[in-house]
C-alpha cells in the first residue's frame, strides 16, 4: 500500500502551515508578555516616584494567559492554541495581500478581555467581562486587530503591519487607555429593583446581581 501523492502533500503542507502559524503566534504572545511586564514595571516605578496610590500588578497564569490589574480593572491576555481560517466573505480575504498567497489568511489569535478586579476578588461569578480586542497573526508575523476604538485597525494594513516590540507596546497602551475610559455605569433601576429572598440569603452581591461596565453590551453593534 502506498500513500496518494496528493493526500500526502495536502496533509504535510497543511500541517507545516499550521505549525508555522502556531509558532509565530506563540513567539508573538511571549513578546506581548515581556513587553506588558516591562510597561507595568514602568507604571509601578512612576507611581513610586510620584507617590501615587495606584496599584499595578502583573500575573502569569500559565503558558497561554497573563493578566494586568490596575485602577480596579483587569486586562486578561489569552492566546488560543488553535489556528483559524476566515470565511470567504470576510474582508481580509479580499485584500491583495491574501489574494496573492491564500496561506497568509491562516492565523493564530490573541484575545484581550477587560474585567472588573472586584469580580474576581469577591468571586462574583455572574459579572460580565468584555473582549475589547483580538489580534490575528499569520506565519509571517503580519497582524491585524479587530477591536474597540483605540484598538481598531483596518484589514488593509495586514500586508504592512508586522509584530515587533514597538507595535505590541502600542497595542497594550491602547488597551489600557480604552479600559481606563470604559467606565462602569449603573444598571437601569427596573432591572435591579426586585431581589428574591433566596438571592438575599446567598448574598446577592456575590451571586445574583450582574455587574458589568455595559449591560446589554453588543461588541459588533457598538457604534462610534
Amino acid at each position: 500500500m502506498e500513500l496518494k501523492e496528493s493526500l500526502k502533500d495536502l496533509v504535510f503542507n497543511k500541517s507545516e502551515l499550521k505549525q508555522g502559524v502556531y509558532d509565530a503566534t506563540k513567539e508573538s504572545f511571549e513578546l506581548f508578555r515581556r513587553t506588558t511586564r516591562e510597561l507595568i514595571d514602568l507604571f509601578r516605578e512612576q507611581c513610586r516616584k510620584e507617590g501615587k496610590q495606584v496599584a499595578f500588578e502583573f500575573t502569569d497564569r500559565g503558558d497561554f494567559e497573563f493578566e494586568v490589574k490596575f485602577a480596579g480593572d483587569i486586562l486578561l491576555f489569552m492566546m488560543h492554541t488553535n489556528v483559524f481560517e476566515f470565511s470567504r466573505d470576510h474582508q481580509v480575504m479580499k485584500t491583495p495581500y491574501v489574494r496573492e498567497d491564500s496561506s497568509r489568511s491562516y492565523c493564530g489569535v490573541i484575545h484581550i478581555y477587560n474585567f472588573l478586579a472586584d469580580s474576581f476578588a469577591y468571586q462574583r461569578d455572574n459579572d460580565l467581562g468584555y473582549m475589547i480586542g483580538r489580534v490575528f497573526i499569520n506565519r509571517e508575523k503580519h497582524y491585524f486587530i479587530e477591536g474597540k476604538r483605540e484598538l481598531g485597525m483596518l484589514y488593509t494594513n495586514f500586508n504592512t503591519s508586522v509584530v515587533n516590540q514597538d507595535t505590541i507596546l502600542g497595542i497594550v497602551e491602547s488597551a489600557i487607555e480604552y479600559t481606563t475610559n470604559f467606565d462602569l455605569l449603573t444598571p437601569p433601576y427596573d432591572e435591579v429593583k426586585l431581589v428574591s429572598v433566596g438571592e438575599m440569603r446567598t448574598n446577592f452581591d456575590k451571586k445574583s446581581l450582574v455587574t458589568g461596565k455595559r449591560l446589554g453590551f453588543r461588541f459588533q453593534a457598538d457604534s462610534e
